[in-house]
């Protein structure tokens, strides 16, 4: 397989390629911190690099593959993480100066999870400071810029993330979403990026807006999404806000088109007052008459609202960073 290709081999390919010994963990790990020595000082995706950790991690699950141990779905599987979920023994930054040599001593739930799935932790992605914008740009890393046009922005507040994945440095990446910060940059820059229901995956982690904001994956592929969710989502007796029902298998989901045949599905192309270029509404359109094909009944809506931003998001978004939490035993 050429270097190129396996760079933007997705995650379920790439385990099946280690468990059938086709690939090794080290040749991906090596191939993916090129790239990165290559095309970060021009895309400012990456705040901080892990090659020691990656290369190490890398030859120990090159070791228990060729073992043939029985393995966690993610096992060996490259993956950066947003820097704004803390990381033990790893720089984590929050996008601030304030921040720069900041090394936390334990993890983000969700990393916890990942790194006991047997990930390989690539890096720190560029993020905004604390977060709070919709491009990526900071005093640390410089301006994310878009792996298809690097004089166009990359989208925030995941925007690091979101361009690494484009630009085939690591098939995976850890991303949060309060207002659109998964959702932006992923459309931005032609990857897949979604926002799960609140509460499916926990989280102990208050400020940024704690009320609206969720995390969850930054793919180029829909079942890499499923993989990572599998991994991510689920209930902790840790975290005050969470689902208590064990969430479905989403790969298996995937696979089966009954579970959205004969829905109703409504879209609409400016929400009754955004301005929209042409051919966003083009593709779009497209996108949401897909499903269609699925069995799914389309149908194009025209809400009563107004400019959202300015009434009612803004205020509510910074209100919701001086609510109290609530205590609820598990």
């Amino acid at each position: 397989m050429k270097h190129d290709s396996l760079a933007f081999t997705s995650a379920i390919e790439l385990a099946k390629f280690f468990r059938e010994k086709k690939v090794s963990p080290v040749e991906v790990v090596e191939l993916l911190l090129r790239r990165i020595e290559e095309l970060n000082p021009k895309l400012n995706a990456y705040l901080t690099i892990t090659g020691d950790e990656a290369r190490v991690a890398a030859r120990k699950a090159e070791k228990a593959f060729l073992k043939g141990e029985e393995l966690p779905a993610l096992f060996g599987i490259p993956v950066s993480i947003k820097d704004l979920f803390a990381t033990r023994g790893i720089r984590t930054t929050y996008g601030s100066t304030t921040d720069a040599n900041c090394i936390p001593d334990e993890d983000a739930l969700s990393v916890e999870r990942l790194r006991r799935a047997g990930v390989i932790i690539l890096g720190k992605t560029n993020t905004p400071e604390f977060g709070m914008s919709p491009t990526t740009e900071n005093r640390l890393g410089g301006f994310c810029r878009n792996p298809w046009n690097t004089e166009r922005v990359s989208g925030g507040s995941s925007g690091g993330s979101a361009a690494a994945v484009a630009a085939g440095m690591g098939p995976l990446s850890l991303g949060s979403d309060g207002g659109g910060s998964i959702r932006i940059p992923s459309s931005f820059c032609g990857v897949y990026g979604i926002k799960p229901t609140y509460g499916l995956v926990p989280s102990t982690i208050w400020g940024g807006m704690p009320h609206f904001s969720v995390f969850g994956p930054i793919t180029r592929t829909v079942a890499d999404a499923a993989l990572m969710l599998n991994v991510i989502a689920g209930p902790d007796p840790r975290a005050v806000y969470c689902l208590r029902e064990t969430p479905p298998d989403f790969v298996k989901v995937l696979k089966s088109k009954d579970e959205i045949r004969k829905l109703k599905i409504a879209w609409s192309p400016d929400l009754s007052y955004a301005a929209v270029d042409s051919e966003v509404v083009s593709v779009a359109k497209a996108a949401a008459r897909s499903f269609e094909a699925f069995g799914c009944s389309i149908e194009e809506a025209s809400p009563d609202l107004w400019d959202a931003y300015p009434t009612a998001w803004r205020p509510i978004a910074w209100c919701d960073e001086y609510l109290a939490p609530v205590s609820y035993t598990h």
